[in-house]
């Protein structure tokens, strides 16, 4: 409580406003709905208690990662007018941990080898990688905390590397794959980019668990995983 969503929310999409013409970040980004759902998180805030370990905090999705109501187009002309009418899994999980949705975040075509758009906010000159090229450079240039990625070769240590961020790629079925574009059923995993490595545990405490919608979907039990960096044990 010692800032609130709104506030957080105005910062970022006002730095957005300011440098995102210079880094092509966002597939989609509605300011609007931003807004409102940050008065949303803020009057629970002020009612209650907040919903979750994520309340309030705006996350940045890479555009493969199906969104209700929101475009999903993997960044191909193919699906430009896609509008999913469920979340993915990861997507809801965020949702339910009081996380904000704050925009679609530019990939790779379809997470694929195209070079992206997106520039590396430390040097435009150089690649930000892919193919979550969005959501690590918005990450680095601190349009949002904290961003979903994926993984099928490289896609999230990759880029996490190129822009100067902690990228966590889990063990395969940790985290659902239900609601994403696949590239490779086989090895596809869900990611994320964060500032720290805390940060990153406890996103992970939010995403990990078995998902009945995903048939690789591990059934082993998940741990503690912000505890665990403290005592390994």
């Amino acid at each position: 409580r010692e800032l609130s969503p709104v506030t957080l929310m105005e910062s970022l999409l006002s730095r957005s406003k300011s440098i995102n013409v210079d880094l092509n970040i966002w597939v989609t980004l509605d300011e609007s709905a931003a807004i409102e759902a940050a008065r949303h998180s803020e009057t629970i805030l002020n009612t209650g208690d907040p919903v979750g370990p994520l309340h309030g905090i705006p996350i940045g999705i890479k555009d493969i990662f199906y969104t209700k109501g929101v475009r999903t187009t993997a960044c191909s002309p193919i699906y430009d007018d896609f509008v999913p009418e469920y979340d993915a899994t990861t997507v809801d999980l965020l949702k339910k941990s009081g996380a904000i949705i704050m925009g679609k975040t530019i990939t790779t075509q379809f997470a694929c080898s195209d070079p992206s758009p997106t520039l590396n906010p430390w040097n435009h000159a150089h690649t930000p990688g892919g193919s979550s090229s969005g959501s690590a450079a918005g990450v680095a240039a601190r349009i949002f905390p904290a961003a979903l990625g994926s993984q099928t070769a490289g896609s999230v240590l990759r880029p996490a590397s190129y822009n100067g961020v902690v990228g966590f790629k889990p063990t395969f079925g940790r985290i659902s794959r239900y609601g994403v574009v696949p590239v490779a059923y086989t090895l596809d995993t869900m990611g994320t980019f964060t500032r720290s490595v805390e940060d990153a545990a406890l996103i992970l405490d939010v995403l990990a668990g078995y998902d009945h919608n995903d048939p690789w979907s591990s059934e082993k039990p998940t741990h503690n995983y912000q505890k665990a960096l403290i005592d390994p044990k």
